[in-house]
């Protein structure tokens, strides 16, 4: 067994956790104008249908396969809920609770995505959080309360479809971070391209589309930049930081979504918000904070994901080593050593 060491800091999926964070959160104020002219169901279609559309030319690019072999279970059970819950379900709850409420509201609603990503992680998939990642959670939790007695937010079962939609994207985040047979863009691209073309269906079905090309257009870009890049980033960071500490960041998402609904929207931002918004500051930085260190065993693996050669588990060899990452298959030789880790892919242990 090697001696414990500091591995090497990589700021690189913290960064892409923030950029997909603010990439998702404009969504919200956004898609509450876009309801003026299309049903939930038809809004949820073309925004996922967009975010395909952003992805295919890198879902095509890459080296891997588009689709994991029919032998591999597991990664195609993994992507078929990934688009059930996180494609389907989870933007169709989102987008009719939007329609109940105002876009401030249900932006900070959107936080409770992080405790229901936690609290799956715990329970079901494995993860492991310490002391200070189970009080970032309890203020993170508090904060959410504070937002629920904020004037505005009486649309009560608005807040039922969104805590519903939450605990689907928590089921998504965990499933997604486990795919390691196709890159990012290619994940998406699956996503986009079922649960886009499902719920545009269903919308068509129930409703006529009716809109103008210069609409149509407007609402594909929000889709391929709120839905496209904004889960290629989150994808990659979560299988470096772990599906529960990825969401931590990405709980940042409704504030970018609250500062567009005030700037475009016109909606008020009270007392009680900017002190949410201070609670969800200490709750990221104490999970940031958390470090959790023992003795770990990792077997042979082969998989696919977005990696680096900094992080103390990628040490193959290439020729014109990319600088900032890159996706391909590989084999991880046996090792056993002791490290900070956070529940990524490379460390979905108990004890």
């Amino acid at each position: 067994m090697s001696d414990s060491k500091p591995f090497k800091p990589v700021m690189t999926p913290v960064l892409l956790a923030l950029l997909s964070a603010f990439l998702f959160g404009i969504a919200t104020p956004f898609s509450k104008w876009l309801l003026n002219e299309f049903s939930p169901f038809q809004l949820a279609g073309l925004l996922y249908l967009g975010a395909a559309i952003a992805s295919t030319p890198f879902a095509l690019k890459s080296s891997e396969k588009i689709i994991p072999p029919i032998s591999d279970r597991k990664n195609r059970n993994r992507l078929f809920g990934a688009i059930l819950f996180g494609g389907v379900l989870g933007p169709i709850l989102l987008l009719f609770g939007l329609s109940l409420a105002d876009s401030t509201a249900v932006s900070l609603w959107l936080n409770m995505e992080l405790v229901a990503t936690a609290i799956l992680g715990v329970l079901i998939f494995k993860e492991h959080l310490g002391k200070l990642s189970w009080i970032g959670i309890f203020i993170a939790s508090f904060a959410s309360l504070i937002i629920s007695f904020e004037p505005g937010v009486t649309a009560h079962w608005a807040g039922l479809l969104l805590l519903f939609a939450c605990f689907c994207w928590g089921i998504d985040n965990h499933l997604t971070a486990q795919i390691d047979r196709l890159s990012p863009s290619q994940s998406t691209l699956w996503k986009g391209l079922v649960a886009g073309s499902v719920n545009l269906l269903i919308g068509i079905i129930l409703q006529p589309l009716q809109f103008d090309l210069l609409l149509l257009a407007s609402t594909l870009l929000l889709g391929a930049l709120s839905y496209g890049m904004s889960i290629v980033l989150y994808i990659r960071a979560s299988h470096s930081l772990g599906a529960t500490r990825s969401q931590v960041l990405f709980s940042t998402a409704p504030f970018f979504g609250v500062l567009m609904s005030v700037i475009f929207l016109g909606e008020s931002f009270t007392v009680g918000y900017a002190i949410a918004a201070v609670l969800f500051v200490i709750a990221i930085g104490l999970q940031l904070m958390g470090e959790h260190i023992h003795p770990h065993r990792h077997i042979v693996m082969t998989h696919t994901h977005f990696h680096r050669h900094d992080d103390g588990h990628h040490n193959h060899i290439h020729e014109n080593l990319p600088k900032f990452g890159h996706v391909h298959e590989h084999t991880h030789e046996e090792v056993e050593h002791s490290h900070p880790h956070m529940p990524d892919i490379h460390h979905k242990h108990r004890h």
